[in-house]
């Protein structure tokens, strides 16, 4: 541990080279960040002092990068209302059920035509149903959309999500790890998820007059204190319930967002979101091999690129149309949510401790490194993305179809 310090400090003058370079091609940061801790790591070279290995500090950075999962998606619940997240309860759930619904079928399809055995399919399917809440976070903030109309049912989605991963993982780990996993634990472990989010929302806004009072602290040094013990207190008690930390740490920014307070609080958080969050880029491509990449593999992950793409698109585009958003919206939610990442990471870890074939993992490595490095450029080009897909499908904004209706 004697060089912890100096090996951390030339991982972020790393990602701050990455940085830099990105802003120069006014390109995303995202894929660099990713990029530079892939070329770092464990198969890489020690020069001098230089060891670009990172081994004695790699675990600290894992640990930083999830601080800075929770600081993004708490940002994100900042940037949002808990009161529109309320109001939308309904066609949230319709919207959350299309776009696991279309993704998962897809995994499937790809796992039984691809002639993989029941477990494999069953965990390519998970790879490929669950979205990175983390990227879908950093490309709203970076692009500045967090108050554009499709954002609710993005926020809405990746909470959706979390409920079924619950439910998922469950009955997963039950099969491949050839443990018992009763109907009354999977649904235990479901209610206990989705009545956690409901009674920290509702209980939450109740609680905003107290909130405020509480949070009138003159100390900005007390007052950050009271937002960080809070933020890690939540995120921390719902991973012991099987909740995702990051969705517990946008469960309290969706309630102090409704604080009088909440202005402060941004202010606070932005050079922390920032920082753990271009660490969190590093340290999942420093758990990406390179030389571990390539065979059937590659031609697996491209195929499921391509059927989540479609996917992705299909399921914006229906889940969009049942809250009347516009087509550009709606191709805006797919386009958000299109990276894989830490849990799609998960799923393939579950593979290998069942002893599933050795390709799963490769596969799910290629498969999160595409679409992490897709998903902001996508993001970003959404508009002559979808001004090519009106060209063959002629979109028609359902809010005029209304008006047409009723003017008849």
């Amino acid at each position: 541990m004697d060089h912890l310090v100096f090996e951390v400090g030339l991982a972020i003058a790393l990602i701050a080279a990455a940085g830099l370079i990105s802003t120069k091609l006014r390109l995303s940061v995202i894929p660099f960040y990713i990029l530079i801790g892939m070329a770092v790591g464990p198969h890489a070279m020690e020069l001098w002092h230089f060891d670009f290995r990172f081994i004695e500090s790699a675990p600290f950075i894992d640990f930083m990068g999830r601080i800075g999962v929770l600081f993004l998606l708490f940002y994100l619940g900042l940037e949002f209302s808990v009161g529109r997240l309320i109001k939308s309860g309904r066609s949230i759930a319709v919207g959350g059920t299309i776009y696991i619904g279309i993704n998962f079928t897809l995994g499937l399809a790809l796992g039984f035509l691809t002639g993989f055995p029941i477990a494999e399919t069953l965990v390519i399917a998970g790879i490929t149903t669950i979205s990175s809440s983390a990227i879908a976070a950093k490309v709203l903030v970076d692009l500045k959309r967090t108050a554009n109309a499709e954002t609710e049912m993005i926020l809405g989605i990746i909470m959706f999500e979390d409920v079924f991963l619950a439910v998922y993982i469950s009955i997963l780990s039950g099969l491949v790890l050839s443990d018992s996993s009763s109907l009354g634990g999977v649904l235990l472990s479901a209610l206990i998820a989705l009545g956690f989010m409901l009674a920290v929302i509702i209980i939450g806004r109740k609680a905003v007059p107290l909130l405020n009072r509480i949070l009138r602290i003159r100390s900005n040094e007390v007052f950050g204190l009271v937002i960080f013990g809070s933020l890690f207190l939540v995120a921390g008690f719902s991973e012991t319930i099987h909740v995702a930390e990051a969705i517990g740490a946008l469960l309290i920014g969706l309630v102090l967002a409704e604080t009088e307070h909440a202005k402060r609080i941004e202010h606070l958080i932005v050079p922390f979101r920032d920082f753990f969050g271009a660490l969190f880029f590093f340290s999942f491509g420093l758990s990406i091999d390179p030389l571990s990449l390539g065979g059937n593999a590659i031609w697996l992950a491209l195929a499921a690129v391509i059927l989540t793409l479609i996917g992705n698109i299909w399921a914006g585009m229906l889940a969009g149309r049942t809250v009347s958003l516009s087509p550009k919206a709606s191709a805006n939610i797919g386009l958000t949510i299109v990276a894989r990442g830490e849990f799609s990471i998960i799923m393939a870890n579950l593979g290998k401790e069942g002893g599933l074939l050795d390709i799963v993992q490769p596969f799910a490595a290629i498969y999160v490194l595409i679409l992490a490095i897709m998903a902001p450029l996508l993001a970003k080009q959404s508009k002559p993305i979808f001004n090519m897909m009106n060209k063959v499908f002629k979109f028609k904004d359902p809010r005029l179809r209304k008006e047409e209706r009723n003017s008849v």
